[in-house]
């Protein structure tokens, strides 16, 4: 649908900028000379650093209750971890 619409509006804008002379050539207007000024922008990257952080992980392990069940415990602990951080 879009590439339809995009041929469609390339073809007007085509047939809009031909003419026919009266010999019957066709005279194509197209923009001459065309100056192009270049101009510097400086572009300033963030930079990517590490913070330090503390978060809570379970922790899975069993406990014996009898000769011959172990029972499966659920716990918590905290481990150290390190996140990446954007800087401006």
């Amino acid at each position: 649908m879009r590439t339809m619409t995009v041929l469609a509006l390339s073809a007007v804008a085509l047939l809009g900028a031909c003419k026919r002379t009266d010999d019957g050539k066709i005279v194509i207007e197209r923009p001459g000379e065309v100056d192009v000024k270049m101009k510097n922008d400086t572009v300033h990257l963030p930079s990517v650093g590490t913070v330090k952080d503390t978060l809570t992980t379970p922790s899975i392990g069993v406990k014996e209750e009898t000769l011959i069940v172990k029972k499966p415990v659920i716990g918590s602990k905290r481990t150290e971890i390190s996140k990446p951080v954007i800087k401006p």
